[in-house]
């Protein structure tokens, strides 16, 4: 019987991707839903990697960044950071 679990981060393979993904989370305005946007990035990435270039620990990054997860926004940005993502404002 074949796999049937949805794994979003097993397609964000590419810089392009994880951009349009996370413009597409960003867009609905939800919190929880951009939080955990950026911790499926960071999972695709590599946690501990991801957590290295933070200079946070793994498990306080996959707790952060999980739906339920409420970071500092300093988190946030080192975590956009080490998932190579920029971010930028544009008029509503």
């Amino acid at each position: 019987m074949p796999n049937t679990n949805f794994d979003v981060a097993d397609y964000l393979d590419s810089p392009e991707m994880i951009a349009g993904y996370l413009n597409e989370a960003l867009a609905t305005g939800d919190a929880a839903l951009i939080t955990k946007a950026i911790g499926n990035v960071a999972r695709a990435k590599g946690m501990t990697a991801v957590a290295k270039d933070t200079g946070l620990a793994r498990e306080h990054l996959y707790k952060a960044l999980s739906e339920n997860g409420r970071p500092e926004f300093t988190t946030v940005l080192k975590a956009l950071n080490a998932i190579g993502i920029q971010l930028e404002a544009k008029a509503a």
